[in-house]
């Protein structure tokens, strides 16, 4: 089974996006220690600083999944609930 790509689409309120990186900045060190995780890359919008982006890599949806329940991601949105929008996109690698 080919590996899982994750694109996390995250929008936050512009008067909240200092708050929001800094909560995603949390995010990135144990969600690489989660099982099945290939990559974890947070990148910010060049043109705007509220907008930011995951990049994820999973050995499978099903560890994914777990990573979703996590403990970290159960904090990150008790912390930000309100202040982001959030768009997930799973797709797979054709070549």
């Amino acid at each position: 089974m080919p590996q899982l790509t994750i694109v996390a689409d995250i929008t936050a309120n512009a008067d909240k996006a200092e708050f929001v990186k800094a909560e995603l900045q949390k995010l990135i060190a144990p969600s690489l220690n989660d099982e099945g995780c290939v990559q974890y890359d947070l990148h910010l919008d060049n043109n705007d600083p509220a907008h930011f982006l995951f990049y994820e890599n999973w050995t499978s949806r099903e560890l994914w999944q777990q990573h979703m329940k996590t403990q970290h991601l159960q904090d990150y949105r008790a912390a930000t609930e309100g202040m982001a929008e959030v768009t997930i996109y799973e797709m797979t690698k054709v070549d």
